[in-house]
């Protein structure tokens, strides 16, 4: 059994620090995966990889087949999955490049996505408890592994989850303010979600890679953004390199 599963978002479609050993093709009941999943050690310990925009990242975030990526990692046997997300800052603590943050809550403004693997086939409705959607166990170990590695995290905060691929109006950053949202990506529902329907503790680590729009004088800079990815995702990697010896134990 594969102990913890990656998956990598903006910014991270290979784990540089991936010792491979083999990958793996996966049909699912809901269609094909991003790409295949890749197996190898991560800090002495066993890992699995999967980019969640594909290999390439030419998968926009309304068209990745969520479904068809958290079944595939379900199929692989793994309990554990810390999935990577780029994001924007809102709130004032959050509105750094590069700041990590490890949220605690989430909200769902996407549409059209294939968000549930019980739909109308089921046999019956089933209803899942999401009041924390995130695995409170791994958050607090991402923490203390970025408190060991000497990281400065953001241990909470609330992800706006929004449809994409264009980024937000001021006017859509100030009303998902207003919600409570601290951070927004387009990548954290129904990710989250459909983990959640498979009983896999899921957590996520955000990395802010621009201020949100309306939340800084120039306008959202593509450049800025994949200098900050840059940087931002180094970060992600020792953080990691850190936290999977403390959730797979040898």
């Amino acid at each position: 059994m594969t102990a913890v599963a990656i998956i990598g978002g903006s910014g991270l479609t290979n784990l540089k620090n991936l010792r491979i050993s083999r990958r793996e093709v996966i049909r699912t009941p809901y269609g094909e995966p991003s790409a295949p999943l890749v197996y190898g050690v991560l800090s002495g310990r066993e890992a699995v990889f999967l980019p969640r925009h594909g290999p390439g990242h030419t998968i926009p975030p309304h068209e990745v087949n969520y479904r068809a990526n958290i079944w595939a990692i379900k199929h692989t046997g793994v309990s554990r999955v810390i999935a990577i997300n780029a994001v924007g800052g809102i709130s004032p603590d959050y509105l750094l490049p590069g700041t990590l943050v490890i949220p605690d809550q989430i909200i769902d403004y996407t549409y059209g996505r294939a968000h549930t693997f019980f739909d109308s086939e089921q046999k019956q409705v089933t209803h899942v408890d999401f009041t924390d959607p995130y695995c409170e166990e791994l958050r607090q170990t991402l923490i203390d592994a970025a408190r060991r590695a000497r990281l400065s995290t953001i241990g909470h905060g609330t992800y706006g989850a929004t449809q994409g691929p264009r980024f937000e109006s001021a006017s859509e950053i100030r009303r998902m303010e207003q919600d409570g949202a601290d951070i927004v990506g387009m990548t954290g529902m129904p990710e989250a979600g459909l983990a959640r329907e498979l009983e896999l503790c899921y957590v996520s680590i955000a990395v802010v890679v621009n201020p949100a729009a309306g939340k800084a004088e120039a306008a959202i800079s593509i450049r800025e953004i994949e200098k900050n990815l840059e940087s931002g995702m180094s970060k992600v990697r020792a953080l990691l390199e850190q936290a999977i010896p403390l959730i797979v134990q040898g």
